[in-house]
């Protein structure tokens, strides 16, 4: 028998808790395990050779947050930069100092990509098989917290784009940027116009020759600046730290207020984005169609531009905006159904992410596949009808993190109340709730390449526990307060360990 066969068969290793993924929540997880279950051993698996998740993957030029970094970083270790908008490298070095500084990435086992997890009814273990590249190894837990985002990192969205194949240029999928890539002087044409193509358009525009963004229908662009002027006016005043702490309370509150205006106001809040949008647009760029979303604030993601960048590399000639359909890719450029012609050296697809749950792993109940569009989220955070297991999932219409913080704290009373090292916790909807449940999404936009995804993610309802989450202080508060009973089985696992 071979080393590898034999390094197979060994025993599997145990951990109370196994982590899956090493970005920005899986690093928030460990944190919140170390400070709030220092009882329970655990680990990190991550499939690529370093931490940081999305923020080190996505590598194309002015990748930043679409937040600001006050919410979007962790509360236990406040945000002490003084840009409030920061770039991936800012973003990366930060994700790490916070690991290093905790003992998280003593925690982190790399190059470990789960390709499929089991629960066994049978032992009450979940097992996982995890390719290390070299070898498949197997792990045990009692509980499994999949910290993998919903983008499929490796595949990209299918663009269904006429005549694609007829250009001789360079085509570009943002995920995929060239590290080498030298676009000085050239011409290039964005499709889309989502948060990726309003980094792109001010950023590449600084050495291109020119930039078009082509818009099949326009996005709601907010100009914010980078640096906040309350914070550095705080910065200036009081301690650093307090400073940051007091500006986080400022961005919990003033977005949440803006969200829920939109909410209630629609109509008042897409006149006021309107006009707010023109007042940014230099003379020789109209509003209509280019800055007039069909839909309501926030019925999509809004945009955010540091200093309102766009707007600056519209009124100086640099990026152009066309707002049209494409009739046909060509061999130099691109023709649109309304007659224009937009010549390109660089196309780049900036048209959404493909999605997926799980980092890609298959998961299954004893041996059986779990079919998981048709399943119901409990609180935001486990599915339906799978034993011990969480999926992080942070909001869509406030930084990630605040929702998969609210998430894990959630985790973290889970276990304290029923000692999840020796109980079975299982989310169930009887037949009759499930009868009268009405079916949302849980990324509750409309954006096209989430729409796509509906036969990929599982569901929310209408009723809690299924609620989808997207109230910060009110998931908080049911994640601390509420009754954890509620839309569980639970009971003692004659196999605890």
């Amino acid at each position: 028998m071979d080393s590898q066969n034999q390094q197979q068969q060994q025993p599997a290793e145990y951990f109370h808790i196994i982590v899956i993924g090493a970005g920005l929540s899986g690093i928030n997880t460990g944190y919140r395990i170390q400070s709030e279950l220092p009882e329970c051993n655990y680990t990190i698996l991550e499939g690529r050779h370093t931490m940081g998740g999305t923020w080190d993957l996505f590598r194309y030029p002015g990748v930043r947050s679409d937040s600001d970094l006050h919410t979007f970083g962790f509360s236990w270790r406040p945000w002490l930069g003084e840009k409030t908008i920061a770039g991936g490298e800012l973003i990366r070095t930060y994700l790490r100092e916070c690991a290093e500084a905790e003992g998280i990435d003593k925690k982190i086992r790399y190059r470990h990509k789960v390709i499929s997890a089991n629960w066994s009814s049978t032992e009450q273990l979940w097992n996982l098989d995890v390719d290390t590249e070299s070898q498949t190894v197997k792990y045990q837990a009692r509980f499994v917290i999949f910290c993998t985002g919903y983008y499929n990192y490796k595949e990209p969205l299918a663009s269904d784009i006429p005549g694609l194949e007829n250009f001789k240029g360079t085509l570009i999928r943002p995920q995929f940027w060239p590290e080498d890539m030298d676009y000085t002087g050239k011409k290039i044409v964005i499709i889309g116009s989502g948060a990726t193509a309003v980094t792109l358009v001010p950023n590449l525009a600084k050495k291109a020759s020119h930039v078009t963004m082509l818009q099949r229908s326009p996005t709601y662009i907010l100009a914010s600046p980078a640096n906040d002027r309350v914070y550095a006016l705080l910065r200036r005043l009081l301690p650093v730290r307090l400073a940051a702490r007091i500006t986080r309370i400022k961005f919990l509150v003033l977005p949440f207020c803006f969200f829920q205006f939109c909410r209630f106001f629609p109509g008042v809040a897409k006149s006021l984005m309107r006009a707010v949008s023109k007042a940014q647009l230099p003379s020789n760029v109209s509003v209509d169609p280019h800055f007039s979303p069909r839909y309501n604030p926030w019925e999509q993601r809004l945009c955010l531009s540091p200093d309102g960048d766009i707007y600056s590399a519209l009124g100086n000639g640099t990026a152009s905006v066309v707002t049209d359909t494409i009739k046909t890719v060509t061999a130099t450029g691109i023709q649109t159904t309304g007659g224009k012609s937009l010549d390109a050296d660089i196309i780049v697809l900036a048209t959404g992410l493909k999605l997926q749950l799980a980092g890609g792993a298959s998961i299954n109940v004893d041996e059986k596949p779990v079919d998981i569009p048709s399943k119901y989220l409990w609180r935001g955070a486990m599915m339906q009808d799978i034993p011990n297991a969480a999926f992080i999932i942070g909001y869509t219409n406030a930084a990630w993190t605040l929702g998969a913080d609210s998430t894990t704290l959630l985790l973290c009373r889970l276990f304290k109340q029923f000692n999840l090292k020796e109980t079975t916790v299982v989310p169930r909807m009887s037949t009759d709730e499930a009868a009268q449940m009405k079916n949302f999404p849980i990324l509750n936009l409309s954006s096209t390449y989430i729409q796509k995804a509906n036969g990929i993610l599982p569901k929310s309802g209408n009723k809690a526990p299924w609620l989808a989450k997207q109230n910060y202080f009110m998931d908080s508060w049911v994640g601390q307060w509420s009754d954890l009973r509620k839309g569980l089985q639970v009971f003692k696992s004659t196999k605890a360990n």
